[in-house]
């Protein structure tokens, strides 16, 4: 039995299950959460569905909702949970990946493995080393980005953050000065970029090393796997009809790369404006606007000297953990709390909430 047969989230469904579940639907609807990994895991069942005939719908949901489960539906929640008839939850690139295989189909590796990257996941794990053998696809020198043009690709990057992040022409300036444009010479550039940054945080060493020496990708709609995991949960949260198609296997790249600009201005902006304050076991960081989950994201792994990180705007809030320090029931029990919406995962949640910021500040933090 796989890993992925073994699920460590008791809401979860074994890899095995869902294939016999969804061989046997006659109508199947796949609701995913507005999230990289979760996009990855639909289209990798779509494209099992579609091979098997069986009819499906796929949709993308910010946060749980009531589902549209009749008499006669499959419905399978990736990261979702209410309103399913089955939930995917733990590790559901890979799982789903698993399930298409256990229906007789032959699943995209590569999309399978740039989801698990979008999950927090490990490519030199277990589980990410067996797609890449799949894949046939090996590491190679130079930055994770999804273009061959490297001022555009580190620019709206938000693998990570640097000085010149979001900023496309001081980022060729900053490429112009170095001694040679070896893809050696070039992931130096980012990695002291971030490290080097303001405020930087101890752990932007080691978070700015799943941008380096990425897995190149020849078949896939970008050049790498780790491009490939940016730009699907940039546009998931964009542009998710877009997200869905790229990850479906439809010639959406121009709008996918498009929207995984615009997305990663506006984070990396927000980033930069951003006001922070740090309490015992969390770190908040406060904006006007943005792209919540993707400025938490970045300030958990570049900024945040604490295990928990919460952003907070107008009406809408995001947390990100490391791992072992689990953020779901904080973030569940807040938006009871404050009312609202919410969708979370272990490590990452994001909140639509009525009332004040600092009221979910607060019910946050007692939840936590």
């Amino acid at each position: 039995m796989a890993a992925t047969d073994r699920p460590s989230d008791p809401d979860a469904i074994a890899a095995s299950e869902l294939a016999t579940a969804i061989a046997d639907a006659p109508f199947v609807r796949l609701l995913a959460r507005a999230d990289g990994a979760s996009v990855a895991a639909a289209g990798l069942l779509a494209a099992a569905c579609a091979e098997r005939s069986i009819p499906f719908q796929t949709s993308v949901r910010p946060t749980e909702s009531l589902g549209t489960e009749g008499e006669e539906s499959l419905v399978v929640g990736i990261g979702i949970r209410s309103g399913t008839s089955v939930t995917l939850v733990s590790e559901p690139p890979t799982a789903a990946y698993e399930s298409a295989r256990d229906l007789g189909c032959d699943p995209d590796p590569v999309l399978a493995a740039a989801g698990l990257v979008a999950d927090g996941g490990d490519l030199t794990a277990e589980e990410g080393a067996r797609l890449l053998t799949d894949a046939a696809i090996e590491r190679r020198p130079g930055v994770g980005v999804p273009t061959a043009d490297l001022a555009d690709g580190l620019a709206h990057t938000t693998l990570t953050h640097t000085a010149f992040s979001g900023e496309e022409t001081v980022t060729g300036a900053a490429l112009a000065e170095l001694a040679d444009g070896s893809p050696e010479a070039v992931a130096s550039l980012l990695a002291l970029a971030t490290i080097e940054s303001e405020g930087a945080s101890a752990r932007a060493a080691e978070s700015v090393e799943r941008a380096l020496r990425p897995h190149a990708s020849p078949t896939g709609p970008v050049e790498t796997v780790e491009g490939l995991a940016d730009v699907l949960d940039c546009v998931a949260r964009e542009r998710p009809g877009t997200a869905l198609a790229l990850a479906m296997g439809y010639d959406v790249r121009s709008e996918a790369l498009e929207g995984w600009r615009e997305h990663a201005k506006r984070a990396h902006a927000a980033f930069d404006a951003a006001t922070t304050g740090r309490y015992d076991g969390l770190f908040v960081a406060r904006i006007e606007s943005g792209p919540v989950e993707t400025v938490a994201r970045l300030v958990r792994d570049v900024r945040s000297p604490e295990p928990v990180t919460l952003v907070l705007a107008e009406g809408e809030a995001a947390a990100a953990s490391v791992e072992g320090h689990a953020i779901r029931e904080a973030m569940n029990e807040a938006t009871v709390t404050v009312g609202g919406t919410a969708s979370a995962t272990a490590t990452r949640g994001y909140a639509c909430y009525d009332g004040e910021s600092e009221a979910f500040l607060t019910a946050f933090r007692e939840a936590l």
